[in-house]
């Protein structure tokens, strides 16, 4: 099932207005970028699965929460993509990457796929698709696309 998830936090709308300023250098830049990517994977993380779990404190034996269902995977869009990437990895750090190329065929405007590479358990990942760049969303449907087609060729 492909989701978007659309956020309005403030931190991210601030970081965001940054990144945008035509003043901010390229060091800056990097940073706020990196900085927004893990507020998103925060916030699209929310609703993961939970399991309950038994674990022995310092003190006793005690039920908490972990995580459950399926592994993650982060796949940026190349090359803008790439950025957003460790910022995700920093909360999820056991989560794989792949990679989609795009680019933009400048006659018809339309994405053109030329670099697919996942790992070899897609099938058992929940896949979080990263791209800084949207206008018409075509790159992200592509890019969405080809996680399906690899799925059902395995």
């Amino acid at each position: 099932m492909s989701e978007v998830h659309v956020t309005s936090h403030p931190l991210i709308q601030h970081k965001l207005t940054i990144i945008r300023d035509k003043e901010t250098g390229t060091k800056a830049f990097r940073e706020l970028v990196d900085e927004v990517a893990t507020l998103m994977a925060y916030e699209i993380t929310r609703d993961m699965e939970l399991e309950e779990t038994e674990v022995e404190t310092p003190i006793q034996k005690t039920k908490a929460k972990s995580l459950a269902g399926k592994k993650v995977g982060v796949v940026p869009i190349l090359r803008a993509g790439l950025g957003m990437a460790d910022g995700i990895l920093k909360l999820i750090p056991a989560a794989k990457v792949g990679h989609v190329g795009l680019y933009r065929d400048h006659e018809t405007l339309e994405p053109v796929e030329y670099f697919v590479k996942l790992p070899s358990d897609v099938e058992e990942r929940l896949f979080i698709v990263v791209d800084p760049m949207l206008a018409t969303g075509g790159s992200a449907i592509m890019a969405i696309d080809s996680l399906k087609k690899t799925r059902c060729e395995k």
